[in-house]
């Protein structure tokens, strides 16, 4: 969805971003452990920040490897939900920040209740807690 904003008599197309949205991302060709090329990502951050003028927006990685479902926090996503083309691990431990642009093509969006359970994995993970 976009949204048009005027500045000084001049139209400009602004993307509206929502927390709880899948778009696919190309990223570049990908380093150890961090995920490459073009993969759907889950936008994390809150829609105050979506909205804000910042430039970048929080998401966190999907993966089709289904073991990882088994990582605490880790939330499957099923083949169709948010329109994705199969299921989906959202890999809570892969949270990135990118350019609004990135943000190539939007397959949809999780529900309330599924992000409920996604966000509860990041505090999961960035809750402290002892060894």
């Amino acid at each position: 969805m976009h949204a048009y904003q005027t500045q000084q008599n001049h139209w400009t197309r602004v993307m509206v971003i929502k927390q709880g949205e899948i778009f696919w991302i190309d990223l570049a060709e990908p380093k150890g452990s961090e995920p490459g090329y073009r993969h759907p990502y889950i936008v994390i951050q809150n829609n105050l920040f979506n909205a804000s003028r910042i430039n970048t927006v929080v998401v966190c990685s999907l993966t089709g490897n289904l073991n990882r479902a088994k990582a605490p926090g880790n939330v499957l996503l099923n083949k169709g939900e948010a329109n994705l083309p199969q299921k989906n691990v959202v890999n809570i431990s892969q949270i990135f920040t990118v350019n609004k642009s990135d943000l190539v093509e939007k397959l949809g969006q999780v529900s309330e209740k599924r992000m409920t359970e996604i966000l509860d994995g990041i505090k999961l993970l960035t809750e402290p807690r002892e060894v």
